[in-house]
């Protein structure tokens, strides 16, 4: 009789497998938001015209569900006012809206988990001061703020990645700085501290990997809230200029024409909810499947 075999337990990395495909969310969200990066990243390649090309002659072709004459393969989602091809600016504008998100999400991130960390570690008159901080901040209307600054200063893709960046971070301080809390006065803290740990050695070792979950659940929240309040500038006219192609932008110029071509504003307001979505998604199902207690 052969001998029993002993069951293997399954490794990290095979649990953290079986933990990502087997959340729907996470998947679901994956796949929309690989796709318009992908979308963004070939827009060069597949665009089958140049998104700034006017040719007033071809203006307002509906998209290829319209029973109408004027439709032409050569334009499946149509064109614009000035002729401009819609899908083309799509996968353009894709390009805008991730590029904000991004930098934005990471400026205002360094700067809130700074003070979030330091403020949760540290506490006292650290944390009294960032509190004041975070108070002030919160005491500004953002998008008013914004919309300030930007008339002022003027408009541009740099001027508005780096308004926002300097205006969302205080959710990442907030959340930090209570994950922080929670985190520094567990056992192993106190161990590292009694080994002699520096104070950079605990925050990036021990602190930082315990408090990640949190920030990346921050992270993806402020990277959609940075890419709808580009979008509130832009149909504001204060975002991104024309005639670069923007998802809010193109909204904007849509505008007069909703009760006439209705389909130009929910093309562009259709991709950015979806963007929007999948970003939320995405940072819903990383969260669950790094959170601490579904790591063993």
């Amino acid at each position: 009789m052969a001998a029993s075999q002993e069951i293997q337990a399954p490794t990290p990395g095979t649990l953290m497998r079986r933990r990502v495909f087997g959340h729907y969310g996470l998947m679901l969200g994956g796949v929309i938001l690989l796709t318009i990066v992908g979308m963004a990243l070939l827009a060069g390649v597949i665009a089958p015209h140049d998104p700034l090309d006017q040719q007033l002659a071809r203006k307002l072709i509906p998209p290829f569900w319209h029973a109408s004459p004027k439709v032409t393969s050569a334009h499946p989602l149509g064109t614009d006012h000035l002729g401009r091809d819609y899908l083309s600016r799509l996968f353009y504008g894709a390009r805008v809206s991730l590029l904000i998100g991004v930098a934005a999400m990471l400026i205002s991130g360094v700067i809130g988990t700074t003070l979030g960390v330091l403020a949760g570690y540290f506490g006292g008159r650290v944390d009294m001061a960032v509190n004041f901080l975070i108070t002030t901040r919160l005491s500004m209307p953002v998008v008013l703020v914004a919309l300030a600054v930007v008339s002022i200063v003027g408009s541009s893709l740099t001027v508005v990645i780096w308004v926002l960046g300097l205006l969302i971070w205080d959710r990442f301080a907030v959340v930090m700085r209570s994950a922080t809390q929670q985190v520094r006065s567990l056992e192993y803290i106190t161990a590292a501290q009694a080994l002699g740990a520096s104070t950079t050695r605990i925050l990036f070792t021990e602190i930082a990997p315990n408090v990640l979950n949190h920030l990346i659940v921050v992270a993806t929240l402020e990277m959609a809230h940075a890419i709808l309040l580009e979008a509130a500038l832009s149909f504001l006219g204060l975002g991104v200029q024309p005639p670069t192609p923007s998802w809010g932008l193109m909204i904007s110029e849509a505008k007069s024409l909703m009760y006439f071509d209705p389909w130009l504003i929910t093309i562009p307001g259709v991709a950015l909810f979806l963007l929007v979505l999948s970003i939320n998604l995405v940072g819903d199902g990383l969260r669950d499947v790094t959170a601490p207690e579904n790591r063993s």
